[in-house]
């Protein structure tokens, strides 16, 4: 029987990747709002002074969310770990948008590694065709065109969950290529007792059945998650290497789920055919 501590933790976690657009945008406006207030505050007016004040705003409801999910931490760092990553390359992401997803053009008979030339290292993922060809399809079109290149990992998950996001141009967690893919691979092998075990790449989505654009996520450690994020490659081992140095760098916020602090940019993304 499950357990109701159970069930809390396993209905927090079919929340993490519905909730990711919005926490991110909320986010956003709230570095936004901050940096006008900064620029506000110390101002004197000649002949009569004038401080005006204001608080930080705070997003209660992304507190309480992530209150569900996540364990509170002991206390916050006082000092973010080296960055142990490069530069990026020179270049900026392209926003580039279809109105279709791409015609099918692989051989799903084939195998297919995308490689992540990133600013830590590079990632090898041996994609599953055969079981996965909308999806695989769609990343060999995608890098073909030059998507990913010059676009930041937004997101690093360290707590409940231990995932690094990638591939929205934008970098908000709010960007696509303005097509949705069907889900895919849900019942793949890999996918025990609602884990996904580190080392699969799997879509993100909103939340809703078929939604998956071209955000992706790179589980470094068995994560608990409801199958419903299509599984479409395994990490090699020396990408695990890179992806466990960028984890251990930790991400921006001390509470788990924020930017990384590692500068996590991939500089070239390429599907090769085998």
């Amino acid at each position: 029987m499950v357990s109701q501590e159970q069930r809390r933790r396993q209905l927090a976690r079919e929340k993490f990747l519905r909730q990711q657009q919005r926490r991110t945008e909320a986010r956003r406006k709230a570095r936004l709002r901050n940096s006008v207030i900064a620029s506000v505050l110390g101002v004197v007016v000649i002949g009569s002074v004038a401080l005006y004040t204001t608080g930080v705003l705070k997003n209660d409801g992304d507190k309480k969310e992530n209150a569900s999910s996540q364990v509170t931490p002991s206390a916050t760092p006082t000092s973010k770990a080296p960055d142990p990553c490069r530069k990026p390359a020179a270049g900026s992401a392209e926003k580039l948008s279809w109105k279709k997803e791409p015609a099918m053009s692989i051989d799903t008979s084939a195998k297919y590694t995308l490689k992540l030339a990133t600013t830590c290292g590079d990632i090898g993922i041996a994609l599953k065709t055969s079981a996965a060809p909308h999806t695989v399809n769609s990343f060999d079109f995608l890098a073909g065109k030059g998507y990913f290149d010059h676009t930041k990992c937004h997101r690093l998950t360290t707590q409940g969950i231990y995932v690094l996001q990638c591939g929205d141009p934008q970098g908000t967690g709010m960007g696509g290529p303005g097509y949705t893919l069907p889900d895919e691979n849900l019942k793949d092998k890999s996918l025990k007792n609602n884990t996904y075990p580190a080392g699969t790449v799997a879509m993100a989505n909103t939340g809703q059945k078929h939604t998956g654009g071209s955000q992706f996520f790179l589980v470094y450690k068995d994560s608990q998650l409801p199958p419903s994020y299509t599984p479409f490659g395994t990490i090699d081992t020396a990408g695990m290497k890179v992806l466990n140095k960028i984890a251990a760098a930790g991400e921006s916020t001390g509470a788990g789920d924020g930017a990384p602090n590692a500068t996590v940019v991939i500089d070239k993304a390429t599907v090769t055919k085998s």
